[in-house]
């Protein structure tokens, strides 16, 4: 083989999914059919369990001086706000950052670790067989086939390698479009900006001092998105929703997008993945996708790279699909909702009935539990996987909390400097046995062992003994009443099911 792992498309998903390969060792390369980035921002920010994800990494240094925090984000634009503050996360809003920005910054990560990224490489065929699959791409001066063990595709909506895959992605047409523009704004009418954002007209600061306005024109929502947006089109559209022009001009980048939902039928088929777009599509209410891409590639990453490495348990990979598919269907069934309530508020026969829903709706979201578990979906920390087994501890599944840790010799850290190098972490919190002999048996080149107490109180880990972490930062195994032998056996079969059976020369 080539490498071990071709990633065709260079957005988040692609570059995310790289950097987690290279840091397990796996040789990886990334096709990008443009040869050079996308010069425009589709999507501005980074949810909670996103910035988590880099800070497990080490990585949020890089991002947070490079974007704005902002203490929550808004459902279906309706006025009372989801609460990010109130989760439990260390990171408890969104870092508003321009997707250039994260695909810059993954991509410098990505080339630190080895990766090599092809840009201009358009690819035309992927074929698989019984040991890998082929990837025929055009580039500069003919083509070129590169043979790997495994192809992800996270080359967007219209997927060649979901095709070539046959995979199907069924789902619902496009039935409305919205407009964005990134503009400068010069001189706007007194009251301008605050009137365009009272009628529904998302209006972000960029950097470079433009303006960004995202809007849905009661008159021009069902023109398909394959047709370009006018700059007169966009400033008497807004002139028409909200009185004014909004003092813009000078645009930079006018787009318009559709409302097309589809999921599919399945993430993987033999040889070849799905992450991202290529998986899941839908119009973009509460900037989900990006962020739902970010968290596929980092719980694909891991278990793409111990099959490539020889030490996957039966199953693991397959688990990818049934973790994250559930998690695609509720991203896209949640849009769907969001985009109906925006569509019946401009339609002029629902426009009495609907005011009255998001009426009701905003009093639902003034009750911190409902605005709780609104805000854990949309920030994607509620993401909770099933357990393999009934009868599990209850923190089996869920995301790890970030507590503050004393290691032996009073060294301070967080559960997150554990997990920087994506193994798995076996926390002894007991005291009472070392887990490093257990590891030391057969797991030491997957798992970091790793005996510590708890320096900050937190009601998940009440009588919590043992805990293992998975490199994604789900748990998937811990203890609150098993002592002596019988914790040491099910420790064992613990890291026999998740990391592997043991290696007896490591």
């Amino acid at each position: 083989m080539d490498v071990d792992v071709v990633v065709v498309g260079a957005g988040p998903t692609g570059l995310m999914l790289a950097c987690e390969l290279a840091l397990a060792g796996v040789r990886t390369r990334v096709l990008e059919r443009r040869a050079v980035p996308r010069p425009h921002a589709r999507a501005l920010s980074l949810h909670p369990r996103s910035v988590e994800l880099m800070d497990q990494r080490g990585l949020l240094g890089r991002f947070l001086p490079l974007g704005r925090t902002v203490p929550g984000w808004h459902y279906a634009g309706l006025r009372t706000p989801l609460d990010f503050t109130a989760l439990d996360s260390r990171h408890g809003y969104t870092l508003v950052l321009a997707q250039t920005r994260t695909e810059a910054l993954l991509e410098e990560r990505a080339r630190e670790l080895g990766v090599e990224i092809s840009r201009g490489c358009e690819v035309l065929e992927v074929r698989q067989g019984d040991e890998g699959a082929e990837v025929l791409s055009r580039v500069p001066g003919g083509t070129e086939a590169v043979r790997a063990l495994f192809v992800v595709g996270c080359d967007g909506g219209r997927s060649l390698v979901r095709q070539a895959a046959g995979i199907g992605f069924p789902g619902t047409d496009e039935t409305l479009t919205g407009v964005l523009g990134d503009v400068a704004v010069v001189d706007p009418p007194p009251g301008a900006l605050d009137a365009a954002r009272a009628r529904g007209v998302i209006v972000a600061p960029l950097e470079g001092g433009l303006t960004r306005f995202v809007y849905l024109d009661p008159e021009r929502m069902r023109v398909p998105s394959t047709e370009p947006v006018t700059w007169e089109e966009f400033r008497a559209s807004l002139a028409r929703i909200t009185g004014s022009d909004c003092g813009a001009t000078e645009p930079r980048w006018l787009s318009r997008f559709g409302n097309a939902t589809r999921l599919a039928e399945r993430y993987r088929a033999g040889h070849i993945l799905l992450a991202g777009d290529a998986a899941h599509i839908h119009f973009p209410a509460g900037g989900q996708g990006l962020n739902t891409g970010l968290q596929d590639a980092v719980n694909l990453g891991w278990k793409l790279a111990a099959v490539v490495k020889g030490w996957a348990p039966p199953g693991l990979l397959d688990s990818y699909d049934g973790e994250r598919r559930p998690v695609g269907r509720s991203v896209t069934e949640n849009t769907e909702v969001q985009t109906l309530l925006a569509e019946l508020t401009l339609v002029e026969r629902y426009q009495r009935p609907a005011a009255a829903l998001r009426e009701l709706l905003d009093r639902l979201l003034g009750m911190a539990e409902v605005n709780r578990w609104l805000a854990d979906r949309i920030s994607g920390l509620g993401t909770h996987y099933p357990p393999a087994a009934s009868g599990t501890d209850p923190l089996v599944g869920r995301r790890m909390p970030d507590v503050g840790l004393t290691i032996a010799g009073s060294r301070a850290e967080r559960v997150y400097d554990l997990l920087a190098q994506g193994r798995f972490v076996l926390l002894a919190l007991a005291g009472d046995r070392d887990p490093h002999e257990t590891v030391g048996a057969g797991w030491v080149s997957r798992v970091t062992a790793v005996t510590a107490r708890t320096r900050d109180k937190h009601a998940d880990l009440d009588g919590v003994t043992e805990v293992l972490i998975r490199p994604d930062g789900h748990v998937a195994w811990a203890t609150r009443t098993l002592a002596g032998d019988a914790r040491d056996n099910e420790r064992i079969q613990a890291l026999t099911s998740w990391a592997g059976a043991p290696s007896p020369t490591r």
